[in-house]
């Protein structure tokens, strides 16, 4: 017996004084430390950046990007932007209440800003700008009464502002352009001293701060420069005068579209219906749809000949509306060879993490047999093609310049700024989009880099306007291009 009990003390001594250290460990690491932690565990691709966020270090003060008080110890800043980060936020973060800055701009975070966040009551930056995150604006960050400036921008938020916003006396920069956010723009305390800046790229959205007027509005009632623009509508239409030549290239225009529907369109819904039902997979970027693959392929076969709203030399599109009321646009690209999967998928994992505020949104696309069927935001403005040919005298040139600007950013940060570095090759009035604002976005972005090598099924309409070619593509007859509502 003494023997057995001696045989037993080595390894009982060693789990005891291995559950001491655990306890030490556990006790050691502070309730910040534990709250930064969490947070990091939500995220998918942290280790690189956060790699040295261990939880057996009882002092998070050292990790990088947290900041310190001096005196009491605790998180006060966290400042983690610009490196790609991708993942939900953690509702932990709601545990640091003493935190003063939070700066999680230019990342991939995506899902729910957290409610918890109303508990950082001495927060007085809040940085969340340019990344994927969804659903409502909560009425809780009501509560950070000392916030200065509040950036949620360039994200996929919908609803509406929460008018406890308003409640915030010191704050003195706010922005919320750039997101699906609608209904009246509150008027209460602080809010109703910002102009259209902080509300710009929220086509759904209304109120004097952007001189649109709700449905609630009185009918004689109009917004500023209403007057102005009518004036300038009918100077417009006066000059507007239109050449023997310009007749006969509107006449070939609507020919070669009648065409291209005739021929192309039908085919493809055909052929769509049938790819569906032949077996297809659906793949989203940053998981910023509340729809399932299932509801997505459901409303794909019901599409027909009615849905499409564009025809030309990247393939049909289509106007995909969602039991929700949320629409899409849906690209069809036939597939052109058996390389074309592996070849075409990668490319497309680049164009779909690019989000700007001046780019068309690619948020997905249909892996089907035969074809592949890209999934974009719907832009009701239709494209500046259309909105010079078809409404010209309504395009007055403030309007004008605005776009020209938007698209000329949209390109730059394209050819500059992102990474990798992506040359348009086929930038036309067809490509360039409008929101419900008239605010410009780029569109097809990369296609023509993905289709310049194969031999198209449509070689003689590749993309190009009258006079247009994009660079490395060998046809004998140029046409004129795709139109994208």
């Amino acid at each position: 017996m003494s023997i057995l009990l001696k045989d037993l003390q080595e390894p009982l001594f060693s789990c005891i004084l291995l559950l001491c250290c655990l306890t030490s460990i556990c006790h050691g690491l502070t309730p910040d430390g534990e709250a930064l932690v969490n947070f990091r565990t939500s995220i998918i691709n942290s280790i690189d950046v956060l790699g040295q966020w261990r939880p057996e270090d009882p002092d998070p003060c050292g990790w990088k990007g947290v900041t310190c008080d001096n005196k009491t110890m605790r998180v006060i800043s966290l400042n983690v932007s610009h490196h790609k980060l991708k993942g939900p936020l953690s509702p932990d973060i709601g545990k640091l209440d003493q935190l003063k800055i939070l700066d999680l701009h230019y990342n991939n975070f995506f899902g729910a800003i957290p409610p918890e966040l109303g508990n950082c009551t001495e927060l007085q930056g809040l940085f969340l700008q340019n990344n994927f995150l969804s659903g409502f604006v909560p009425s809780g960050l009501g509560n950070l009464s000392q916030l200065q400036t509040l950036d949620i921008s360039s994200n996929s938020l919908d609803g509406r502002i929460p008018t406890s916003i308003g409640n915030l006396k010191n704050l003195v920069n706010f922005n919320v352009s750039s997101n699906f956010l609608s209904g009246p723009i509150p008027t209460d305390g602080v809010l109703g001293q910002f102009g259209r800046d902080s509300f710009v790229g929220n086509s759904d959205m209304c109120g004097k701060q952007i001189d649109k007027l709700c449905k609630n509005d009185a009918g004689n009632l109009q917004p500023a420069g209403s007057q102005n623009e009518k004036k300038n509508s009918g100077r417009l239409l006066i000059s507007a005068s239109a050449t023997v030549g310009a007749l006969l290239l509107v006449a070939l225009m609507c020919f070669w579209g009648c065409f291209l529907y005739k021929k192309l369109g039908k085919n493809d819904v055909k052929g769509l219906a049938k790819d569906v039902s032949g077996g297809a997979s659906i793949v989203m970027f940053h998981g910023d749809l509340p729809y399932s693959s299932k509801d997505i392929i459901k409303k794909l076969e019901t599409l027909n000949e009615e849905h499409i709203i564009g025809a030309g030399g990247f393939g049909t599109v289509y106007k995909l509306s969602m039991d929700d009321g949320n629409v899409f646009a849906l690209k069809r690209i036939v597939k052109l060879n058996e390389g074309f999967d592996r070849f075409f998928e990668r490319e497309l994992g680049i164009l779909g993490s690019i989000k700007h505020k001046y780019l068309v949104n690619l948020r997905g696309y249909c892996n089907s047999p035969t074809s592949k069927l890209l999934l974009y935001d719907y832009l009701p403005g239709g494209s500046l093609d259309e909105a010079l040919h078809e409404n010209g005298e309504q395009l007055h040139w403030d309007t004008r310049l605005k776009i020209i600007m938007g698209a000329a950013k949209g390109l730059a940060y394209l050819h500059h700024d992102c990474s990798p570095r992506i040359i348009h090759r086929d930038i036309k009035a067809s490509n360039i989009l409008l929101d419900g604002n008239l605010d410009a976005r780029v569109s097809d972005f990369g296609l023509a880099k993905l289709l310049e090598d194969e031999e198209s099924h449509i070689t003689t309409i590749v993309a190009g306007t009258f006079g247009y070619l994009a660079p490395g593509k060998n046809i004998a007859v140029i046409t004129r291009g795709e139109k994208m509502g």
